[in-house]
């Protein structure tokens, strides 16, 4: 080591006790500190004679260490919570579970039914407006009928749909909306 890089050792050491009070301040956690305070010092040590110091080492020190504070925030921020882990392997219960696997199944077959029993217009308005996501108004020119027949056709097909699956239908759209239908 040159005596640059000592005196910046020597300087950590000896301002260590104020650094940690300053990096307390700032970041709140002690163990967050004392972690920062670690790595900064291996930094510090690393350096060697490589880097010259600037004019002011206590600020370069100082910067140093909210340096290492952020890299250690950034680098914790990527990793899950337990209660993240936990929602996650219950998620992964539920999707796995034979039981909805099976009841999915049958839903599905009943809309397919549904939709079958649909005219072909209403069938064709259905999965343009809730598929495919298209605006009412290019429904209606693609159909070449007026917006107000498209929300009419719309709920019919979702009504239809809706009896068949034994499920409760909520207009999202024209008057009443909001209410079940």
């Amino acid at each position: 080591m040159t005596s640059s890089s000592m005196s910046l050792m020597g300087l950590f050491l000896e301002w260590q006790p104020e650094l940690r009070k300053r990096l307390r301040r700032r970041l709140g956690s002690d163990e967050l500190v004392n972690d920062v305070l670690q790595e900064t010092y291996l930094r510090v040590e690393r350096l060697g004679d490589s880097s010259p110091v600037s004019h002011n080492p206590a600020g370069y020190l100082f910067r140093m260490a909210l340096n290492v504070a952020a890299d250690q925030r950034q680098a914790d921020s990527r990793y899950l919570t337990g209660e993240e882990v936990q929602d996650l392997l219950h998620i992964a219960d539920d999707a796995l579970d034979p039981a909805r696997i099976a009841h999915a199944r049958i839903e599905i077959a009943a809309l397919e039914h549904a939709l079958g029993e649909l005219t072909v217009r209403q069938r064709e308005i259905l999965i343009a407006a809730r598929v495919d996501d298209l605006p009412q108004q290019e429904i209606a020119d693609r159909f070449r009928i007026s917006v107000r027949m498209v929300g009419k056709e719309l709920k019919k097909a979702l009504e239809h749909c809706g009896e068949r699956l034994d499920r409760r239908v909520v207009q999202r759209f024209g008057p009443g909306a909001g209410k079940a239908s």
